[in-house]
């Protein structure tokens, strides 16, 4: 298949296109890298939002968005339908490159991962990137620095200057988007890691809210994994039955039923600590083909309404 990275890298230079469209910001670092502000330092919105899941995905997934209620309150809801999960959303959506250089911090999602290839997945879908141009986006609170650039184009094994990094905050209305957009990215992933072949995942399709834009990052956190694991829901066709699908949904976890910015805070804000089978998504329908259809897990109104500070 075609390059994820060159792929992403047209969804890029749509964003460079239409900055003040999108009211997206962009420079150039000393090295030459190009930064694109999707939500740290200028606003965004749903539009850029929608490009910036749709370059983490590679062009791979069609995203959209429609209006649904919260507990009675209308709010924007992300939908995601991809037909190469594997590849799109192991292979390039997964958050799974946490970029620590001196003076910058942030976690990366996207295609670049794919260059870089050193995660598990890239071994279980049987892809591995080669490309002269890197694309990688960063949730942070700073945008990234020329260090952080370095350390990319390094791993990615590109000139500095063919970096690309779309940089947004949690706190954001992008950062809202994208979170929504992962609903399908965690079925995918927790089938993974449940021991699952990922490249028999033929179809997934996936729809969240978007979680209302708090003033701090520990908050936003919050609410992105409150709208997935207590509103996301997703189907997905695989061609192989499974024992284990019935633990793919959040509510298979021992420590569901809390919005998480309780749960985080007693783990001290560390996420590894807290039961990773929370993070699943709310509610699962496994069709398998030529097989059963499972139904499993189920959304949580209350939870979401308590987590978004619905009144």
């Amino acid at each position: 298949m075609d390059s994820l990275n060159r792929m992403a890298l047209e969804l890029a230079d749509e964003a460079l296109e239409f900055t003040e469209e999108l009211d997206v910001g962009a420079f150039e670092l000393d090295n030459g890298a190009t930064v694109i502000d999707f939500g740290v330092q200028h606003r965004g919105g749903l539009e850029a939002g929608l490009l910036l899941a749709e370059l983490q995905t590679a062009g791979l997934a069609t995203l959209q968005t429609r209006v649904d209620v919260v507990a009675g309150a209308a709010f924007p809801y992300v939908e995601l339908a991809c037909d190469r999960p594997a590849v799109a959303l192991l292979g390039a959506q997964k958050a799974g490159w946490e970029l620590s250089t001196a003076d910058y911090e942030g976690l990366g999602s996207g295609p670049a991962r794919a260059l870089v290839a050193r995660e598990g997945e890239y071994e279980a879908i049987d892809y591995v990137d080669a490309f002269e141009f890197a694309v990688l986006a960063l949730e942070s609170d700073a945008l990234p620095t020329a260090s952080a650039a370095e350390q990319v184009a390094e791993l990615a094994d590109v000139n500095p200057e063919s970096v690309f990094l779309a940089a947004y905050r949690t706190a954001s209305v992008a950062g809202g988007v994208t979170a929504a957009a992962r609903a399908a990215e965690l079925a995918v992933f927790r089938l993974y890691e449940l021991g699952y072949d990922p490249t028999d995942v033929l179809t997934a399709t996936g729809s969240a809210p978007v979680a209302p834009v708090p003033g701090d990052e520990e908050a936003a956190i919050a609410r992105t994994n409150d709208a997935l694991a207590y509103g996301g829901r997703v189907h997905l066709t695989v061609a192989e039955d499974f024992d284990e699908f019935d633990a793919v949904p959040s509510s298979a976890a021992e420590r569901y039923g809390r919005p998480f910015a309780d749960v985080f805070d007693d783990h001290d804000w560390d996420a590894g600590a807290v039961d990773e089978g929370v993070f699943g998504p709310a509610q699962v329908t496994v069709d398998v083909e030529g097989g059963p259809t499972y139904a499993l897990g189920g959304v949580r109104e209350d939870l979401l309404a308590e987590g978004f500070g619905v009144a």
